[in-house]
């Protein structure tokens, strides 16, 4: 199988670890939810418990540190998922200034020095840039610009903390109108600090020359003639005056790399570690921990001798830093840059010798060092050789012992959830059998039965109230007849037409205007729906007195049933609040409460049909046709309308027709003003049928006042059941935990 075979088949069975680390991350998030959340009750039982054992038992369990052992543990999930789902392996190219980085990328690549810029002097790189192999394409960049805010936050902000400057600038235009604080005075160190607030007030003075890239669109597609404007800090003839990188992010660079037996692998060049003068040390650390797969250390020494110096110690220690799940020596090389006598750093052949010689002595810990020259294709092509032969060939095995140190923690902390939620478990330890029997017997006597009890109690004051109302039902309803009375008292008073000092006057008007034959009818028409909504009022009264036995209603459920505890509503709404407690389970007495509390009388149901029939006199519609004008004329009507017909015909023969209405409509009426008295005793009685005198209702009541006994007699239940309540959803959220915590939720095996 050649090389690229191997990769990819590396890459594919990473892709279902990936899946399943996904799905572990998901429960570990769900565990922290949980755990909050019993952390969240535990405090309130604190504030609620007052047995000294109980709460003594309370306090020793700590979730805090699990807390924040789990935000560790997502944070490496993170880095393991990243890995395991890369499509290509990455190769992260690291070392200082001036040590042949770029000048090995470019051998390796076959990119120039116009897409990877090299120097002399200083750092020329200043992007993290990602160059991946793909013999179809030509040469092409992809450029990822920070936003305004990944600008502030990821960029400058850690320089205002590193280097104790004080409040962070919000906004962009506050970072660009106010000055640079100065460098304290007092912070560790010289050159390190001095370096960083140099490099801090690049970003401030040139900030003109870069900012309108923060709005960019990213991801930009750059042709390669381009791509140094983005990634370089430095001009090809060394002039320090390019910007664009600053507002650069990240860079992706796509070419056909000059050894095509490669597969799919990826060169990261990452400028900044272990260059003092960069204050991105900290974002490429955790780039190094989350996108790389393997580290070449590039070290030049010089020809009149060198030794490793604390710098290089640090910058291993550094890259060390960024992945501790595995250690950094078996997935790194150092590759000594070898110059010969014409290069600028001379021959450095034996200088190379002495530091391989010494690099262990240093504790530079890596799987090999090589001398290469990093400017010559074929000696940087067996160099990529090796690699890649030596990725082949262990990668595997470090991806599992990758995975066997994140999976020895998750069961680290498996156990210690398991530990702090058996501590949980023995918060509560009485013997809940025996008092939930002793509660239930106390229940039992205090809920009755047709002798005694509140089952007693309520029965009798219904029958009793029944009773009442069944001796009103047939006296005329008050509430209805007085505004019966109002009602008459309004067309009484308010005539309409026939009340206006001018009537004639406006009656003739309407005859001139459209003659008798049609102003007759139409204040017939007009009369009519004048009687018609002074009588609307009986709706509020016949609302009223349903309401008012209603609450009659209540006031036994209140007062004999106690059931003030649980609604403080009135009349129907008391009614729904209580069928909305109920349970489906319970369906009867669900349902006899859902009926009374919809049960209402109303005027159109009632009294409208009654008054309809008495305002015939005032219309010239045809009963039998539906027609006007005279083509099936009433026989009694009042006015036979005539040419000759005057205003003073009309106003009396209307005062006629609307007198007569009135008269005959009162004792329609009056003929109804039992039957609210009798529909409300009605209601009663179907309500007590419903909810007292159905087959098992009984049960129904007692098993829905269990659940409420603690609220209803609560100086008899109220402290047991507070605390049986706080036990059982204590436990209920102890026993979730439990659930989730389940081992093979955090297993990253297949």
């Amino acid at each position: 199988m050649d090389r690229a075979t191997i990769i990819t088949s590396i890459l594919e069975k990473r892709k279902p670890l990936a899946q399943r680390i996904q799905l572990v991350e998901g429960n570990l998030k769900t565990l922290s939810t949980a755990l909050n959340q019993l952390e969240e009750y535990r405090n309130h039982l604190l504030k609620q418990v007052d047995e000294p054992n109980v709460i003594g038992r309370l306090e020793e369990i700590n979730f805090s540190n699990i807390q924040l052992t789990i935000a560790s543990e997502l944070e490496a999930l993170t880095k393991l998922k990243n890995r395991f789902s890369r499509d290509t392996l990455n190769i992260g190219v690291v070392g200082r200034a001036r040590q042949g980085k770029s000048r090995l990328l470019q051998s390796l690549t076959g990119l120039s020095a116009a897409e990877i810029p090299d120097g002399d002097r200083q750092h020329c790189t200043g992007v993290r840039s990602t160059i991946h192999h793909n013999p179809q394409v030509d040469t092409y960049a992809e450029v990822w610009f920070h936003t305004e805010r990944s600008f502030l936050d990821d960029v400058i902000a850690p320089y205002y903390e590193k280097l104790r400057l004080g409040i962070k600038p919000i906004t962009l235009e506050e970072f660009a109108n106010k000055p640079l604080p100065q460098l304290p005075q007092d912070i560790p160190g010289y050159a390190a600090p001095g370096a960083m607030y140099e490099h801090l007030k690049r970003y401030h003075t040139h900030l003109d020359q870069y900012h309108h890239l923060l709005r960019e669109t990213s991801p930009r597609i750059i042709q390669k003639d381009n791509i140094r404007e983005y990634v370089s800090q430095d001009t090809p003839d060394g002039q320090r005056i390019l910007f664009n990188y600053l507002a650069v992010k990240e860079v992706k660079i796509t070419c056909k790399f000059p050894n095509v037996d490669i597969g799919k692998i990826a060169l990261v060049d990452m400028p900044g570690l272990g260059d003092t003068g960069l204050g991105d040390e900290e974002r490429l650390i955790k780039a190094l921990g989350k996108d790389i797969d393997f580290v070449l250390f590039v070290r030049m020494p010089k020809s009149a001798g060198d030794y490793w110096a604390d710098v290089d110690v640090k910058l291993y220690d550094t890259a060390r830093s960024a992945l501790v799940d595995l250690p950094v020596n078996l997935w790194s090389f150092v590759v000594l840059n070898k110059t010969n006598a014409e290069s600028n750093n001379g021959d450095n052949f034996k200088n190379c010798e002495d530091l391989l010689n010494t690099v262990e002595e240093k504790h530079i810990n890596v799987e090999k060092c090589l001398i290469a020259n990093c400017a010559n294709d074929t000696e940087t092509s067996q160099l990529l050789d090796t690699v890649l032969d030596y990725l082949t060939n262990n990668l595997t095995v470090l991806d599992k012992q990758y995975t066997s140190t994140c999976q020895k923690r998750l069961l680290e902390t498996h156990q210690a959830v398991n530990a702090e939620l058996n501590k949980a478990k023995t918060v509560f330890n009485q013997n809940l059998e025996d008092d939930s029997q002793e509660i239930e017997e106390l229940f039992s006597d205090l809920f009755g039965d047709s002798d005694n009890g509140w089952w007693k109690d309520v029965a009798l004051a219904l029958q009793t109230l029944r009773t009442e109302l069944w001796y009103l039902r047939q006296t005329p309803n008050e509430e209805l007849y007085h505004g019966v009375l109002n009602a008459i008292k309004n067309c009484e008073q308010d005539k309409g037409i026939l009340s206006l000092e001018n009537a004639l006057q406006e009656i003739n008007n309407r005859i001139m205007i459209s003659s008798a034959f049609r102003a007759y009818p139409d204040y017939q028409d007009e009369l009519r729906v004048l009687i018609s909504h002074r009588f609307l009022s009986l709706d509020e009264n016949l609302k009223r007195t349903v309401e008012l036995v209603k609450n009659q209603v209540v006031n036994v459920l209140k007062e004999k049933g106690r059931l003030n505890i649980i609604s403080n509503s009135e009349g129907s709404e008391f009614f729904t609040e209580i069928s909305q407690l109920i349970p489906e389970r319970f369906t009867k007495l669900k349902a006899g409460f859902r009926i009374i509390a919809d049960f209402q009388l109303s005027y159109r149901g009632l009294i409208l049909p009654r008054i309809r029939q008495h305002l015939d006199g005032l219309t010239n519609i045809s009963a039998m046709t539906g027609q006007s004008g005279g083509i099936s004329e009433q026989q009694d009507k009042t006015l036979t309308v005539s040419k000759d017909t005057t205003a003073d015909d009309i106003f009396t023969a209307l005062e006629i027709d609307y007198n007569k209405a009135i008269n005959t409509i009162k004792p329609a009426i009056e003929e109804l003003l039992c039957e609210p008295n009798e529909a409300a005793h009605a209601m009663v009685e179907e309500f007590i049928d419903n909810i007292i005198r159905q087959k098992d209702i009984q049960k129904e009541w007692k098993n829905f006042l269990r659940g409420l006994r603690g609220q209803i007699w609560s100086e008899i239940f109220g402290k047991k059941e507070r605390d049986r309540e706080m036990r059982k959803k204590w436990m209920e959220s102890v026993n979730q935990v439990n659930i989730i915590n389940e081992l093979e939720s955090f297993n990253l095996a297949q």
